[in-house]
Parts: structure tokens; sequence; C-alpha cells
């Protein structure tokens, strides 16, 4: 089975998170030379392929076989890879089943290694990722079977295949800020205390406010402000209490205990609360890493491209792999309709990617030997 054949065999599957649609049995005779581990939990299933050929060092794939719901605009069946101008259209043909296709051919096709190489799967990377690569980690470690270093097939690339992989992501923080007041009658505002008023002033010193710098890797953590609420909606209720939210995309230079102070110095002496929750922390890998220098060596053979070293976008599952010590870094399909209606990739990239993976795990053992 080539790897097109494989790709879109993994594009039927109505996996939509966390529902795998029973890709992960198909994974597994696929790859029926590897030990498995699995593990299901309120509804997302996990799986964890291994071959140990050697003593040495365990490279691992990361993906992730759920998708997002197809939506409507759609001019083919989402579920039924359609080809057309060179392109195959899918739900999840970039984002990502192409990786998942391209790491699972490279495994399937690798004749030797010296260490350990493997593969991590989850149902739920698009929904909660409570129980997905996240709970798969915290089994391997009670098993001693933490990866050295991780590759992560997210679409990466922006204009043109590989030019760029991902070596870190930047954090999410949330903040919820309540201003407590003192409803009145808007005809007697000095016997009120109206928290709008409060933070009229202050909004301006926090708003699209840089907490940090950022730094060669990363952009500057910014404080994006993303709803504000008071009041009754009448015109004459002065509100008694006001309600802010905001989001910051934090790199590593900033962290909730750098926010909460932020906040003590602009609100001092006003009546208020600030909840913030860290739904995604910040990493990076060094770029002389070896699993960096091999992957961008490997991508430039196949591609002529010399990859950029990227932190942009959302989040991904690479952060539950950075919180173990483990290298890691992303690499993927061009990422321009992930998401999308009529989401599509190409079969040259595809091709490309698994020739890119297999080249990766041959340098690795060629710098092992």
């Amino acid at each position: 089975m080539n790897v097109i054949t494989l790709f879109k065999k993994l594009l039927t599957f109505k996996s939509i998170t966390p529902n795998d649609d029973k890709a992960m049995e198909f994974i597994k005779e696929y790859l029926n030379d590897f030990e498995i581990i699995e593990c299901e939990k309120e509804g997302v299933k996990n799986l964890f392929l291994y071959k140990k050929f050697g003593e040495g060092e365990h490279l691992c794939f990361g993906g992730h076989i759920d998708v997002v719901p197809p939506g409507e605009g759609w001019k083919s069946d989402p579920f039924t890879p359609t080809e057309k101008d060179g392109f195959i259209y899918a739900r999840g043909a970039q984002d990502m089943k192409s990786g998942v296709a391209a790491f699972l051919w490279a495994l399937k096709n690798v004749c030797d290694f010296n260490g350990t190489l493997s593969a991590l799967i989850t149902s739920d990377e698009e929904g909660d990722a409570k129980y997905g690569t996240k709970y798969m980690l915290e089994i391997l470690k009670e098993k001693n079977l933490i990866p050295d270093f991780a590759i992560v097939a997210e679409p990466t690339c922006e204009k043109v295949f590989g030019d760029a992989i991902k070596i870190g992501r930047r954090g999410s923080i949330n903040g919820y800020l309540t201003l407590k007041g003192l409803q009145g009658h808007a005809a007697y505002p000095e016997k009120s205390i109206n928290p709008i008023h409060q933070i009229a002033p202050i909004l301006s010193k926090i708003a699209g406010y840089d907490l940090d710098e950022g730094d060669e890797y990363f952009c500057a953590s910014k404080i994006v402000i993303t709803d504000i609420r008071a009041g009754m909606q009448v015109t004459n209720v002065t509100p008694g209490i006001l309600k802010m939210m905001f989001n910051v995309r934090n790199n590593t230079h900033t962290d909730k205990e750098k926010i909460r102070k932020f906040f003590e110095k602009n609100f001092k002496g006003l009546n208020y609360t600030l909840e913030l929750k860290q739904s995604a922390e910040a990493f990076v890998t060094n770029p002389d890493t070896k699993v960096v220098k091999i992957l961008d060596k490997a991508i430039e053979k196949h591609t002529n491209v010399k990859p950029k070293h990227s932190t942009a976008g959302g989040t991904s599952d690479a952060r539950f792999f950075a919180k173990y010590g483990i290298k890691v870094v992303e690499f993927g399909v061009k990422n321009d309709t992930i998401h999308a209606p009529n989401e599509r990739t190409t079969a040259e990239e595809v091709s490309k990617l698994a020739d890119i993976f297999a080249e990766t795990i041959i340098m690795f053992a060629d710098a092992n030997a």
C-alpha cells in the first residue's frame, strides 16, 4: 500500500472528535509488527505503537485521527476523498490525516533503527484534549516509555511545502476580571460607584498592552480584551458590577504571576477579583537540538527549501510532549484550508512528507551509529 492509498483510506473514516470510527483498528492492522498500548477514557481513544530495534534513542511521531465537523459549503462528500485539479479534497486532508498517513507509511517501511520508533495517535486533539495525548503520556511515563524526541505531524507550511517547521508554541492564558461598584440611579451618581467609570481610564493602559518584548522565536505577549459587559440595558441605572474577559497568548517570558502583578498595579485600590486560567503552556525547542537539525536537512534534501523556525499559531499536542522534557517539533503539509469547507492538500505534498519522515528516521539511525 503506497502512502496515497493509505492517506485516502484514513480520509474515509468519519472520525469527528472524539469518535475514531474504527480508524484505530485499521492502524493497528497496518502496523501489525509493532507493540501496542491503547487506552480509552470518556469516549477518547488513544493508541501507542512502538518497536524497539536496539538500546538507542526513542523517536516518536505524534498525531490525531480526529477531525472537526465538516460544516456547510462542501462541493463533494467530506468523507469521500475527491481528486480534482491536482488536489485531494476531504475533511482532515491537511489537519491532519496527511501527517498521520505520512509517518505511518515511514514507520511501516523502515528496515532498521538502533533505538525505539513509535507513534502516538489520539482521537481528541480537536476537542478538550483532556484524555488524549496528555493522558497517554501519563501512562507511558508509568511504563518508562517516554520518548527522547518527537515529531508532531501538524500542518505547518505557509506558502510552499517545506517552508516552515514549528519549534515551539505560545501558551494561552484566559483572564476573568470582575470589578465591583455600587448600583444606583443615574440621576444621583454621587450615591453610586460606577465600575464603568472606574475602568475607563485604565483601559488605555491594558488594552493591547505588550507584557514583554518577545524574542527571536516569539512575538510579545499581548493582552487582548475579548469581552466587557455591565449594566441592565437601561439608561437610568448605573451598574454595580462589570465583568471583563481577556486572553494572553504568552511566550516563555510571561506567566500567570506576571499578569497578576500587572493587574494589581493598574487596579490598585479598586474592589476587583481576577481569575487566570492557563489552557496551554508555552514551550520552545532549541534549534540546535538533534531533531530540529536532522528534520531541517531532510526537508531541504527533498524540497530544496530551507525551512524557517516558527512558533506562530494556536496550540497543539506538542505542548504535552514538551512538558515531559521531550525535544519536540512539528512539521506537516501546507496549512491554508484547515477547518474550512473543501479542505484539501496535494498527493505530491503527502508523498514528499512521507519521504521526509523516512529520511529523518534514516538520518537518526546514521547519527547514532
